[in-house]
């Protein structure tokens, strides 16, 4: 199958992207976490804080904070077990059990792993990885890496002036065992929520971050010690205690193309253990092909998006304009503690026009530092959010466009369009009929395809996957939860919104509304 139409299957055509005797071994699924063998450990503090605080001063953190970071970021955090009750047969009844972290993921199977390159005074400095499953780092490669990292990202970064790189990979394996060739397109937005994620915990920190999407993959990957036949990293997130953290003239670099190849002889090549525990590993040659097909291998391939004018809301008879709101003030690490995605716990209930204002404006209220485009990092410029609304005070059930500047909500069209939403489900494990805010990331239909090749697909992924991730977290704090769905119709949702004409269509679908609790046992996994 030609690339090009792979992706456009895996987003509009589903269907035509399984083998027809596709059949999920359950017995052999992979561990949802990565293991390694026979390498120096150093363990974290289980004591972790209740409440995430802001650093006073500006002398670079300890150990103890850094796996504090990376707890609430990607720690396991909850064990839950959860009935399940099958109507055709009496007393037929069986219990999922599964491990928690603060971001959601398709499945639970959580196919990143994150690495970070260390540099702290309690420490040895080198490469490490975040070792899940027993709160610790594996030393893989001891040493200082500032050049070689300076070289295989973005133009300019002062990596010296950071104490910590975070890397956030993805295993191929760890999710296509169950949802097989559109485990693609999960990847990417698994990746973008736990960026998403790293970004609220490090500003609630104090640390300064800028993520890089560009970078020279192979050098990365050698250095970190990967197989890019299994896992490949997808993006680089530098840590610093020196805001902003803003690019440097370098002549030297900029006026020298570095390759990949040429960096990759500079390290030794590492040969470690690590292990997934399935008997039988399915080849994935699309997977494979794509990763290869979005690789850099020289630092000409960087590109910085160029400026364009967002496209003005115009003032219409058909405009709601929403209320004033203050900014949200919450403890994130209590509404990570609290956050889930309800299914059939969703409970219809009335959304104030001042809760929906909120939900709207926190979402977009940020903004983050990447190598894409010399704006203030203001990830509207490329996604937008489209939302089909019932039993919201003062707003007209029907489709709505959220324009961010002027805080104003274009109407599409009216009606109750819970039925049409339910109706393209591909699995319908959410009662649609029971949320009041159905809401949809829209972004180009080309998925930036023009601009970085096939490496933009990922790249709108995981910025959707930020948005989604922020979406979340200020629906929890107002009291409410949110879903994120890859299983609908998005040819039906453009239709309704009118947006493929426009070049545009929806990327993930998140309902959004109050919900009961649910009957499950969970515990906590914070000591």
């Amino acid at each position: 199958m030609e690339l090009e139409t792979f992706l456009y299957r895996l987003h509009f055509d589903t269907d035509k992207i399984f083998p027809l005797d596709w059949q999920v071994d359950w017995e052999d699924a992979p561990l949802p976490y990565k293991l390694y063998h026979g390498l120096p450990k150093i363990h974290l503090t289980a004591e972790i804080p209740l409440t995430i605080k802001k650093r006073e001063d500006d002398l670079n953190p300890r150990l103890e904070e850094l796996g504090h970071f990376l707890w609430y970021i990607y720690g396991l955090n909850q064990y839950s077990q959860s009935t399940l009750i099958d109507g055709t047969k009496e007393k037929n009844v069986s219990y999922t059990q599964s491990l928690r972290r603060f971001v959601p993921s398709g499945g639970a199977l959580y196919p990143n792993e994150l690495y970070v390159y260390v540099k702290l005074d309690d420490v040895p400095n080198g490469i490490y990885h975040y070792d899940v499953a027993h709160h610790r780092l594996i030393l893989l490669r001891e040493g200082n890496y500032d050049f070689y990292l300076f070289r295989s990202i973005d133009n300019g970064l002062p990596i010296s002036d950071c104490f910590c790189t975070v890397f956030v990979s993805t295993v191929f394996w760890k999710n296509f065992y169950k949802y097989n060739n559109f485990s693609y397109r999960l990847q990417g937005l698994d990746a973008g929520v736990l960026i998403g994620q790293s970004l609220e915990v490090a500003n609630r920190m104090g640390f300064s971050t800028r993520v890089c999407y560009q970078f020279l993959d192979r050098s990365i990957n050698h250095l970190l010690g990967l197989s890019e036949q299994e896992e490949s990293v997808y993006a680089v997130i530098p840590l610093s205690m020196k805001p902003p953290m803003t690019r440097v003239d370098n002549v030297q670099k900029s006026g020298e193309a570095v390759s990949a190849s040429e960096l990759c002889r500079e390290v030794p090549e590492l040969n470690h253990v690590s292990c997934n525990y399935s008997k039988r590993v399915i080849d994935y040659p699309m997977l494979r092909k794509l990763n290869e097909a979005s690789m850099f291998e020289t630092s000409q391939s960087f590109i910085k998006i160029k400026k364009k004018n967002c496209e003005k809301l115009l003032l219409e008879r058909e405009m709601a304009f929403l209320p004033f709101t203050e900014c949200l003030s919450y403890d994130l690490a209590s509404v990570c503690r609290k956050r889930y995605s309800p299914d059939n716990d969703f409970m219809l209930g009335k959304v104030s026009q001042a809760q929906l204002s909120t939900l709207l404006k926190e979402t977009f209220s940020f903004s983050y530092q990447n190598d894409l485009d010399d704006t203030q990092g203001q990830i509207e410029t490329r996604l937008s959010l489209y939302g089909s609304f019932y039993n919201v005070e003062g707003i007209p059930n029907g489709a709505y466009s959220y324009d961010n500047g002027t805080r104003a909500l274009r109407r599409i069209t009216k009606g109750d369009y819970r039925e049409l939403l339910q109706s393209g489900l591909t699995m319908p494990n959410v009662n649609l009929y029971q949320v009041p805010l159905c809401m949809h990331v829209v972004g180009d239909r080309d998925h930036l395809k023009e601009i970085f090749g096939y490496r933009g697909y990922r790249i709108q992924q995981m910025e959707a996957g930020i948005l989604v991730q922020r979406l979340l977290l200020v629906s929890c704090a107002l009291g409410m939860g949110g879903h994120p769905l890859l299983g609908f119709n998005a040819n039906q949702c453009d239709e309704l919104y009118k947006i493929g004409s426009k070049g545009k269509t929806s990327l993930i679908q998140i309902p959004v509304g109050t919900y009961h609790p649910r009957a499950w046992l969970r515990g906590s996994l914070l000591s």
